[in-house]
């Protein structure tokens, strides 16, 4: 257990002063950057929460340490810093002691003596206390969960496009209503595009035809995954092609390194862009699947239901889907082999890849975000699952 020696309480008012503090003071505690620093710099906000839940509402300025399922297990009991916090400014201000105090906060755990002993929590404050001895760890007492809800205005979440501007002049609109033959809904019909990270949007050919409309999302670069949708706005965007069919036969996992690395080159511009395919269902989907598994290090099973409830027709073809999951292998062998090492594993070179019948693609997830009753009601699996995780 974490004992109240090892963890101090913090209520969330006095949080909140921090807050109002570093806001007056016109400091960047506001902004949810890589440092996460609070009252001048001096104190670290950690979020200890899944990256799912993380990513739906967080408060502003924390950092979400990195502790999956894979850490976890590897851990058995201890975990470094490298594993936790991939940021390494954060981890060299740590062991410099430049952090007076470090504030962890979980989902609502009301007290330190409340914590299990393998929590996420406990896990991150022993990995604390043997690299800073001698700062100051404090609990959120109440979580996020109450902080959420006594002090929303310092709290930020993610959003899905709220209105719509007008619709485009009926000649263009025309060219564009294709019916989705997975859903039944026509393009214009599926809403805006939906924010994925706040840097990461997925949409469709007709999102991505709606210049105003990428105006009011703040998009700067669209990443075209088709062979036929046209680059409308060339002069005022940065585009990028992958052109791969929606067919059991297309190669899209031999895409997947250079789609993550154009869309990694848009967000250390600062700027936001816009995956899309012809209906924002199967390839770009299986793109920002792709990217989420790779730089979150969460398994196909959470980046799926993460993307599908900010996108819910969301639908890769079976052939992606198991491209996806042979990924994820990469993904998480390449986690259990060294954690600091390069994410990248080894990828298919794009055209060598050989086809691999889908009748292989067989698995069974561990499941984070909920347990299904059978594999038939997991929504992207239309036949019987099962395999083990690799690691």
């Amino acid at each position: 257990m974490v004992t109240v020696e090892e963890l101090r309480e913090m209520d969330c008012s006095v949080l909140k002063r921090l807050m109002n503090r570093e806001e007056n003071s016109g400091g960047a505690g506001g902004s949810h950057g890589a440092v996460g620093l609070l009252s001048g710099g001096k104190c670290l906000l950690l979020d200890c929460r899944p990256f799912l839940a993380h990513s739906a509402g967080y408060i502003r300025g924390s950092v979400n340490v990195r502790c999956n399922t894979i850490v976890r297990r590897r851990a058995k009991g201890s975990v470094s810093l490298e594993q936790i916090l991939p940021a390494e400014e954060v981890r060299a201000r740590l062991r410099s002691g430049l952090y007076s105090a470090v504030i962890v906060y979980d989902e609502r755990s009301p007290r330190a003596e409340s914590l299990r002993e393998d929590s996420t929590v406990s896990l991150v404050v022993q990995a604390l206390r043997r690299n800073a001895e001698r700062t100051d760890i404090c609990l959120l007492k109440g979580g996020y969960e109450r902080f959420s809800s006594e002090y929303p205005e310092f709290c930020s979440k993610t959003k899905a496009l709220a209105a719509l501007p007008p619709a485009l002049p009926p000649s263009t609109a025309e060219s564009l209503d294709v019916g989705c033959s997975s859903c039944g809904t026509p393009l214009h019909d599926q809403g805006g595009p939906v924010e994925i990270l706040p840097f990461l949007y997925l949409g469709s050919a007709y999102h991505a035809a709606r210049r105003d409309m990428l105006d009011t999302l703040g998009i700067t670069a669209l990443l075209n995954v088709s062979s036929d949708c046209p680059n409308h706005f060339e002069g005022h965007y940065q585009y990028k092609c992958i052109p791969v069919e929606d067919n059991h036969k297309a190669d899209i996992s031999s895409w997947f390194m250079e789609a993550i690395e154009y869309i990694d080159a848009v967000k250390d511009c600062r700027g936001r862009v816009l995956v899309h395919c012809q209906a924002g269902i199967s390839r770009s989907a299986t793109i920002c699947l792709a990217y989420l598994m790779m730089k979150k290090r969460v398994r196909l099973e959470e980046a799926f239901e993460f993307v599908k409830q900010r996108r819910s027709i969301i639908s890769p073809n079976f052939s992606f889907m198991g491209q996806l999951l042979q990924f994820e292998s990469q993904v998480l062998a390449t986690s259990c082999a060294a954690e600091a090492a390069s994410p990248s594993g080894p990828l298919r070179e794009r055209g060598k890849a050989t086809p691999t019948p889908t009748s292989q693609f067989v698995f069974s997830f561990p499941v984070s975000v909920g347990v299904h009753a059978a594999p038939s009601s997991l929504p992207y699996l239309h036949s019987p699952i099962t395999t083990s995780p690799s690691c």
